[in-house]
């Protein structure tokens, strides 16, 4: 685990590059691979916190980007591609694997952000 916990700092630019391609398909990747990271390890979420400032704006662009197809079938979801989708479940494992400082801080950069450890 420590191993792990000495390369978040250096994994912060490669994964604010990415997000601010803005690429839906770059954005979905990074997402699923700051999932893994954060489940990696017991302290890795709580190490992220520092970074949400850098991290979290382009999460903001995207949070309300669920495509609505009305009746048709949205594909994207077996894929786990849906960005809004993917956004809240990130958030979501922040919040619960970020420590006490986890939500005052994501809710300060995405003001809409509503706690899932409240429910």
């Amino acid at each position: 685990p420590t191993s792990s916990m000495s390369v978040v700092p250096q994994l912060i630019i490669p994964i604010k590059t990415a997000l601010n391609t803005r690429d839906p398909e770059i954005v979905c990747t990074t997402l699923k691979i700051m999932q893994a990271l954060v489940l990696s390890g017991d302290m890795i979420g709580e190490a992220l916190v520092p970074y949400y400032r850098q991290i979290l704006p382009v999460f903001n662009i995207f949070k309300n980007k669920n495509f609505n197809v009305g009746d048709g079938i949205d594909y994207s979801q077996r894929k786990r591609q849906c960005l809004g989708d993917l956004i809240e479940e990130t958030l979501q494992l922040f919040e619960t694997h970020g420590g006490e400082d986890a939500f005052i801080n994501i809710k300060y950069m995405i003001p809409v952000y509503e706690s899932c450890m409240l429910a």
